[in-house]
């Protein structure tokens, strides 16, 4: 099968959305089909064989972060490129209402069109602004996907029609065969995420970490992720500051390590979370995980039996929970082992095959009305009664 995958977000800034492309592309690739990706890209990025640069994105405020974007004339044009040259049997959309690269192929696009809906936000105003614009490129889709009931909800609430649930998918065998790295052993909690980015919840971490410290001193917070490290631990006092080791951007094979070192792996996100692959990696690496009890995050840790939850936003409870938790080895492994049984249902080998069986579904729908379409026309053509 050739398939045509669109990112709206730039290739050369990781993301979630791009992370699951990426492994979503290689899987599918492995299976012996011919996948291309089209992505935003600055020139000088390296990008893989199977990716195309639709040029450089812009950075534009979205969903309560700052997404790299592209769209205009010369974006429009690589699309009509990107589809003549491809030939694709179905395109998958990632993201259709965001002002990118999946808008614009949406409008440019003949044939199977699957889209996943990667955002969870019940109070977007720009989304219901845009339904007018957004509606003729929306009816062109076959097929809508939403990566959790919490993104399902927010497509039924502002755009109608309805979206079957795929979660993000995880090589969990990547992480669980990781090695740990005894630098990152002993006493130590990990996050991952963007640290000038406040919903990733770090100013909440931070704010929890003298009462953390305060029971257990011996304890040092990984912090691995860009952004101005001075500015993240302004709020901690001078003497506790390093207990806090930034270890900048990482390597997957790192993060893999990381997520198998750390004792514990605590995820302060404060909103506008759809999924929480995060969640996914941490459990696959056997990492015990804390989360803020957003939704979607709750889902993920299956109510809080794969991972323990703390109310959002809450320091107090945070540092509660995170010091029993270091102080408990046997609550600690329990979490491990549910963890690492539940996260099966996120590997590739499941998730991969229920979105091709969504080609596969929407190729032979189209198929079928292509020759219901040419039976129709000899029909016309030589006079024939329908039976």
């Amino acid at each position: 099968m050739r398939i045509g995958i669109v990112c709206p977000y730039s290739w050369d800034v990781p993301g979630g959305v791009q992370f699951h492309i990426r492994d979503l592309a290689e899987y599918f690739i492995r299976l012996g089909h011919e996948v291309s990706v089209l992505a935003p890209a600055d020139d000088d990025t390296p990008l893989p064989p199977y990716v195309v640069s639709a040029g450089r994105a812009v950075p534009v405020p979205y969903n309560g972060s700052v997404a790299r974007l592209n769209f205009g004339f010369l974006s429009a044009a690589r699309v009509r490129r990107w589809l003549h040259e491809g030939g694709f049997d179905v395109i998958h959309i990632h993201e259709p209402t965001s002002p990118s690269l999946g808008l614009l192929t949406c409008w440019a696009a003949q044939g199977p069109i699957v889209a996943t809906f990667h955002t969870s936000n019940p109070r977007s105003r720009a989304m219901i602004a845009a339904y007018a614009i957004l509606q003729a490129a929306l009816e062109k889709i076959s097929a809508r996907i939403a990566v959790s009931e919490y993104a399902r909800r927010t497509l039924v609430e502002h755009l109608g029609g309805d979206a079957v649930v795929i979660p993000n998918g995880v090589d969990v065998d990547f992480f669980a065969d990781a090695e740990p790295k005894p630098e990152w052993q002993g006493d130590t909690i990990g996050f991952i995420g963007r640290i000038d980015e406040p919903r990733k919840g770090l100013p909440v971490l931070m704010r929890a970490l003298p009462a953390i410290l305060a029971a257990r001193p011996q304890t040092r917070l990984l912090v691995a992720g860009r952004g101005d490290e001075e500015e993240a631990v302004e709020s901690l006092p001078k003497e506790l500051r390093s207990r806090v080791e930034f270890l900048g951007m990482i390597s997957d094979e790192d993060k893999a390590r990381f997520l198998r070192s750390v004792d514990l792996y605590v995820a302060p996100n404060t909103g506008g979370e759809s999924f929480g692959i995060i969640l996914v990696e941490a459990m696959s690496a056997g990492a015990p995980v804390l989360a803020a009890d957003l939704d979607a995050f709750a889902q993920v840790l299956d109510q809080g039996e794969a991972g323990e939850l703390f109310p959002n936003e809450d320091a107090d409870a945070l540092a509660e929970a995170a010091v029993r938790l270091l102080a408990d080895p046997e609550r600690r492994a329990a979490l491990r082992e549910r963890g690492s049984a539940h996260v099966r249902r996120f590997d590739w080998s499941t998730v991969g095959a229920d979105i091709l069986s969504v080609y596969e579904t929407v190729t032979a729908g189209a198929a079928a009305v292509a020759t219901d379409d040419r039976a129709t026309g000899l029909r016309a053509r030589f006079g024939l009664a329908r039976d």
